[in-house]
């Protein structure tokens, strides 16, 4: 499981000319699933995502996570994360999950970070054409990966 972690001041998702998620300070997760993605790898990712301490205290350190300063989390479906581009130039989605096998493994993460973090977790749609829109509070752009831990 890949994803990409984003702190924002304000993040939002619009499906259809419908806002379906927005949120003020927090992050903006974006999460691409493989076929062989376990529970270990959902509840490792979002332990470390809520605990990351990537916002700032007081003197403006990064010494706080989202969970110590009360921010939102919004995680949104992107299977492009597990894009190959070696050959060619149009990319292979052969890694990402097919929806059968992403949806109740997105659905698992959600549901864990929602305990993770201590409240809702708002989403996008999965499967559908979403437009982001987020004001990215740094930079602070953070890509992990369950499979290496990092």
């Amino acid at each position: 499981m890949k994803v990409v972690i984003q702190r924002v001041s304000q993040a939002s998702v619009t499906v259809e000319n419908k806002i379906v998620a927005d949120i003020q300070k927090g992050l903006l997760v974006l999460v691409g699933i493989e076929d062989f993605d376990t529970q270990e790898d959902i509840n490792w990712l979002c332990q470390k995502i809520t605990n990351l301490r990537i916002f700032g205290d007081e003197n403006d350190v990064m010494n706080l996570s989202v969970k110590d300063i009360q921010g939102d989390i919004i995680v949104v479906s992107q299977f492009t994360l597990h894009a190959s581009t070696k050959k060619g130039n149009r990319p292979s989605y052969l890694k990402a999950s097919k929806p059968e096998i992403a949806i109740p493994v997105y659905e698992n993460f959600v549901n864990q970070m929602e305990k993770e973090l201590g409240k809702k977790v708002q989403t996008g749609v999965f499967g559908v054409d979403m437009k982001i829109a987020l004001l990215n509070d740094g930079p602070v752009t953070i890509i992990m990966d369950s499979k290496n831990k990092e």
